[in-house]
């Protein structure tokens, strides 16, 4: 039984060892390549031409190149996402965040008053989508702003939850909203009955 454990192992170690020009055929392009010197830098056969060393570190730069100007466009190295992509991730957002503050809507005395704090933590780390989900026209432009709680609801929907034979409800007249680079964002505010 060892016996056949070891082989399977072996097995695999010999199929995941494919480097240098062998892991280039498997898949194409200056990406494969990138893939290839990464997985063994120090034994990555370089082509004998300067002609061809020259061109491969041309396609690597152009490669980089590339890759900076599509996180500085759009915060992320694919495609750039249609409108209908960033309302569907906006969509799921905010169900999450309406999900995340309702269940923090229990009853505590403070209830009473409206005076009750909720905080909702999430993360979005494609500005755009975040900008999609609040109707900003683009991502946003601030680390911390106020949203009118009118305004927060009509783009969240209207939250209510039930606690104790009551219902509640978001009494804070504005909706702190913070959103740091990262994509780490928070809403937060009071609720009561």
């Amino acid at each position: 039984m060892a016996s056949l454990v070891d082989a399977t192992n072996t097995k695999k170690r010999k199929s995941a060892g494919v480097t240098g020009r062998g892991a280039k055929r498997a898949r194409t392009g200056i990406a494969a390549t990138v893939d290839a010197i990464l997985a063994e830098p120090e034994s990555y056969v370089l082509p004998k031409e300067e002609g061809a060393v020259r061109q491969l570190l041309v396609e690597l730069a152009e490669y980089a190149r590339n890759l900076e100007g599509a996180m500085a466009a759009g915060g992320s190295a694919g495609q750039p996402k249609s409108q209908e992509e960033l309302e569907d991730a906006a969509e799921k957002l905010r169900k999450a965040a309406v999900s995340g503050i309702k269940k923090q809507m229990k009853w505590r005395d403070s209830c009473k008053n409206g005076t009750a704090k909720w905080a909702y933590d999430g993360v979005c780390p494609d500005p755009l989508v975040f900008g999609t989900l609040l109707k900003l026209g683009g991502p946003p432009t601030w680390k911390t702003k106020k949203i009118p709680k009118d305004e927060f609801e009509d783009v969240i929907g209207h939250i209510v939850a039930s606690a104790r034979y009551n219902d509640m409800y978001i009494t804070s007249k504005d909706v702190n909203v913070h959103y740091k680079e990262g994509g780490e964002f928070k809403f937060s505010g009071t609720y009561g009955r």
